[in-house]
C-alpha cells in the first residue's frame, strides 16, 4: 500500500468522530486521484502562512491542518520569547471562526496568551493589534480574494508584518516534527477564555485604530461634505462592511449606498464567486443598484479588506480602474495634498513593489520624493517602515502600494489598509468632483503630465500535483535558457532575484541586486520596456508583467499585446 494510501486510511480512522470531514473520506474511497490530490503532500507553511482548499486531507483546510501549524508556531514561540501573546483576527470565510477558536485554544493549551477579535476584522487591524498589545506575533484566518472553497492561515511577526522567512523556516521545522493527530494540545475555547488565556480585544483598541487611519486624512470634512460624493460600496461579503463605512462617514463622506446582496458575512460569496475587486464581475451588483439610486463612484473591498478596487461614473458609464492607476492617483493626490497642507516631510518616501508602475517612480521626483522597489509581498513594506521607525525617520513614509490593488498610509500597521486606502480614495474623488472633474479625468491627467504607461498582468494557472511541476519547470527552462530577443527588441538587461545577480548585456557587467532571494525574472527590453515574470505566492500560477510607454495610449498598448503574445511563446502557454 502506497505512503499516500495509508495516510487515507489513517485520516479515516482518526477523523470517525468528525461527521463531516469523515463523510468527505468516504465518498471518495474509489477515487485514486482525489485521494492522491488531498494526500499527496501537507500543506505548505511559508511567509504567507497556508492556503489551500477546504476539506478533508494533509493538502486541504481543516481543523487538523490548523491545529498542527498552531501548535508548531506555540512551541516555535515559546522556544524563542519569554512569555509570548498573540492577537488573532478573522474573515467571513467559510469556517474562519470555528479555525481562529480552535487556534486559540490551542495556543491557551501551550499557555500562550490569546487576544482575540470578537467579531470578524480586516487583516490591517490584525497588523495593528499584534503591535499595540505588544504581541510576538498573529494570526489571521483568510484566503483573502481567493474562491470561496479556499481558507487560510497567515501569521505575523512583532512588527506586525507577516513572519519573515527566518521565523516561517523555523515554525515550519516545528510543524513537519508534529504528528497531526497526536502531538497537538487542545483547550476548548470557552474554557480557555475561564482560564484567562484568552480574551477579546477591547473596542478601544478598535477606535484607536479608526483615530490612526483619521490622522492620513487630507481633504477636511466641510470640502467632503460639500462634494456630496455618492459612493456605492460593496465589502464583497466579507470583513469591511462597518469599518469602510465607520472611517467614511467620520470623514464626511456620507452619501453611501451598500449594495445589499453582498453586505452581509457570507463565505459563500453568492453574487462574486470570485471576490476580487482587480475584476468587474464583482462590481455587476453595484452597477445595478446605480440605476436606482446613481453613483459617481463604486467602491469594493475584498473579503479580509486589505484590497480595494474603484469603478468610476465617467461619460454615463462606469469604468474599472486597475491597481497600477489607483496607485499613480493616490501618489499624486496625497503628495500633492500634503505639499498644500505644509505636512510632507523632507526627504519624503514611497514604496512600491518592483511589478508596479514605473510611472509611480516619475510622479515622486516631481516631489522630490524617493521611490525604493521591493520585492512582491507586503511584508517588506512593513519591513522597511520598521527600518524606519528604528532611525527615528519613520515620518518620512507617505504610501505603500501594491499593483494588486494593496496601499499603505501611515505607519499605524504595517500590511495593507483597505480602509485608510477607502477613505483616500473617496477624499480624493471628492476633491476632484468639487473641480468638476471624475478620477478617469484626473488619470488622463498624470498620463499627460508624466507619459502614457500600460502595465499589463496576465495569470496562467497550474492546477493540482503536475501543475506544480510544469510551474517549476517553466522557471527552471527560462533559467536555463533565457530568451535574447522578445517581440522584436532586444533584451539589454536581464535580473535574477533567486540568484541576487543583474545582468546588463550592453556593457557585459554583473551586479549584486540588493533584495531578499526571490523567485523572480526581469527582463529591461530595448526601449526601457520591461517584463517580469514570477510564480504566484498564494495561488498556483504564473504571473506575467509587462510595462510600456508610448506617445498614445494605443501605441503602448499595442506593445504590451506584442510583448505578452511573444513571452507566452517562450513560455509555451496557449
Amino acid at each position: 500500500m502506497s505512503n499516500i494510501q495509508n495516510l487515507y486510511e489513517l485520516w479515516k480512522k482518526e477523523t470517525v468522530a468528525d461527521k463531516e470531514l469523515y463523510q468527505e473520506l468516504v465518498e471518495i474511497e474509489d477515487n485514486v486521484t482525489e485521494i492522491e490530490d488531498r494526500f499527496y503532500k501537507s500543506l505548505e507553511f511559508g511567509t504567507a502562512g497556508l492556503r489551500g482548499v477546504l476539506g478533508a486531507g494533509t493538502n486541504r483546510m481543516n481543523i487538523y491542518t490548523v491545529n498542527q501549524a498552531t501548535q508548531g508556531l506555540a512551541t516555535y514561540l515559546n522556544s524563542t520569547f519569554e512569555n509570548p501573546s498573540v492577537a488573532i483576527a478573522y474573515d467571513s470565510r467559510i469556517n474562519s471562526d470555528i479555525f481562529a477558536k480552535s487556534a486559540a485554544g490551542v495556543l491557551a493549551a501551550n499557555n500562550i496568551r490569546v487576544y482575540i477579535y470578537k467579531e470578524l476584522m480586516p487583516t490591517p487591524m490584525l497588523s495593528f493589534a499584534v503591535r499595540r498589545l505588544s504581541c510576538k506575533s498573529g494570526i489571521i484566518i483568510t484566503a483573502s480574494h481567493n474562491p470561496s472553497k479556499y481558507n487560510g492561515y497567515k501569521c505575523y511577526d512583532p512588527n506586525g508584518y507577516q513572519m519573515t522567512d527566518e521565523a516561517a523556516k523555523k515554525t515550519y521545522e516545528f510543524i513537519q516534527k508534529t504528528d497531526i493527530f497526536n502531538d497537538v494540545k487542545t483547550m476548548g475555547f470557552d474554557e480557555a477564555m475561564k482560564s484567562g488565556l484568552v480574551e477579546y480585544i477591547s473596542d478601544d483598541i478598535i477606535n484607536e485604530f479608526y483615530d490612526k487611519v483619521r490622522l492620513q486624512s487630507v481633504l477636511s470634512v466641510e470640502d467632503c461634505k460639500k462634494a456630496d460624493l455618492k459612493v456605492i460600496y460593496s465589502p464583497l461579503n466579507g470583513a469591511g462592511n462597518k469599518p469602510v463605512r465607520n472611517i467614511l462617514k467620520s470623514v464626511g463622506i456620507d452619501n453611501i449606498t451598500v449594495v445589499a446582496s453582498q453586505e452581509n458575512p457570507d463565505g459563500n460569496f453568492p453574487t462574486c464567486p470570485y471576490p476580487n475587486p482587480e475584476i468587474r464581475q464583482v462590481f455587476e451588483e453595484a452597477i445595478e443598484l446605480s440605476k436606482t439610486v446613481g453613483g459617481d463612484l463604486l467602491l469594493a473591498t475584498d473579503p479580509d479588506c486589505d484590497r480595494v478596487g474603484i469603478a468610476v461614473l465617467h461619460n454615463g458609464k462606469y469604468t474599472l480602474m486597475n491597481g497600477n492607476e489607483i496607485g499613480a492617483m493616490l501618489a499624486e493626490f496625497v503628495l500633492s495634498r500634503r505639499k498644500d497642507l505644509g505636512t510632507l516631510p523632507e526627504n519624503p518616501i514611497i514604496l512600491k513593489s518592483i511589478v508596479t508602475s514605473k510611472i509611480i517612480e516619475k510622479i515622486a521626483e516631481s516631489y522630490g520624493a524617493t521611490v525604493h522597489n521591493l520585492l512582491t509581498g507586503f511584508k517588506y513594506v512593513g519591513e522597511f517602515i520598521t527600518n524606519l521607525e528604528a532611525n527615528g525617520e519613520e515620518d518620512r513614509f507617505v504610501l505603500g502600494m501594491e499593483e494588486s490593488y494593496g496601499y499603505l498610509a501611515g505607519t499605524h500597521d504595517r500590511d495593507k489598509d483597505a480602509v485608510v486606502a477607502s477613505m483616500l480614495i473617496c477624499e480624493m474623488a471628492a476633491y476632484y468632483k468639487l473641480k468638476g472633474m471624475t478620477l478617469i479625468d484626473f488619470m488622463e491627467s498624470i498620463y499627460n503630465k508624466y507619459g502614457m504607461y500600460c502595465n499589463s498582468l496576465s495569470n496562467f494557472a497550474f492546477e493540482g500535483m503536475e501543475g506544480m511541476e510544469k510551474m517549476q519547470n517553466i522557471m527552471a527552462d527560462l533559467r536555463n535558457n533565457p530568451p535574447s530577443i522578445v517581440a522584436g527588441f532586444d533584451i539589454v538587461e536581464f535580473s535574477d532575484y533567486k540568484t541576487s545577480e543583474k545582468f546588463d548585456k550592453i556593457s557585459g557587467e554583473k551586479s549584486t541586486i540588493d533584495l531578499p532571494s526571490s523567485n523572480v525574472l526581469s527582463y529591461t527590453l530595448d526601449g526601457g520596456y520591461v517584463a517580469i515574470i514570477r510564480p504566484s505566492g498564494t495561488e498556483p500560477k504564473i504571473k506575467l508583467y509587462i510595462t510600456t510607454c508610448g506617445d498614445t495610449r494605443d501605441e503602448a498598448l499595442s506593445l504590451a499585446d506584442s510583448i505578452t503574445e511573444d513571452f507566452k511563446k517562450i513560455l509555451k502557454i496557449q
